[in-house]
């Protein structure tokens, strides 16, 4: 068998609260979508079904946006995850500079055995036929990566672009190393 049995729970990055609608500054409200998966989803889905709620049976992944959002949430919240799959994006993007890892997340990548210890898992992948900007921005964070000694994993999707079918094939790709 290439994978474990799992749950697989997707839910819509577009969280806001209605007072932070309303008195957004910039025009644009901050997310909620953290809180709304850390204290609804999850407790939700632990309430509902039989789940192993140790961070060890625990994953966390995101296409696109939800690579960027799913990466800080996994990184303010080790506690609850242990594997991470970036698929078309990473929280760096669309950055045009490298990346400081003491300031990048609130210096979350800093400490490499720390973040090696925790991350069963760091999982990155994209279509060969993305927009540059992906090739850009996931190769500064790979960079990263590989100057602070983190562990990784990376693949590319052949001949597909920003699109469902990279997608698929990178979730199939990262199911398969989960809870191994």
């Amino acid at each position: 068998m290439k994978r474990k049995k799992m749950i697989v729970v997707m839910d819509n990055g577009y969280a806001y609260k209605l007072e932070v609608m309303q008195n957004a500054q910039d025009g644009r409200p901050k997310s909620a979508f953290e809180e709304v998966l850390i204290e609804e989803v999850i407790p939700n889905i632990d309430k509902k079904f039989r789940t192993k709620s140790s961070r060890s049976y625990r994953a966390i992944a995101g296409l696109s946006m939800g690579a960027n959002q799913t990466m800080r949430i996994i990184m303010n919240n080790l506690n609850l995850f242990s594997y991470y799959g970036g698929f078309s994006g990473t929280s760096n993007y669309p950055g045009n500079e490298k990346i400081d890892t003491k300031t990048f997340l609130n210096g979350a990548f800093e400490d490499a055995d720390d973040v090696n210890e925790k991350l069963n898992v760091l999982w990155l992948g994209l279509g060969t036929k993305e927009p540059e900007v992906f090739f850009k921005t996931v190769g500064d964070f790979r960079q990263m990566l590989e100057n602070k000694g983190i562990d990784y994993s990376f693949y590319e999707s052949p001949k597909t672009a920003h699109e469902w079918l990279t997608w698929r094939r990178c979730l199939y790709q990262y199911a398969q190393l989960l809870f191994k």
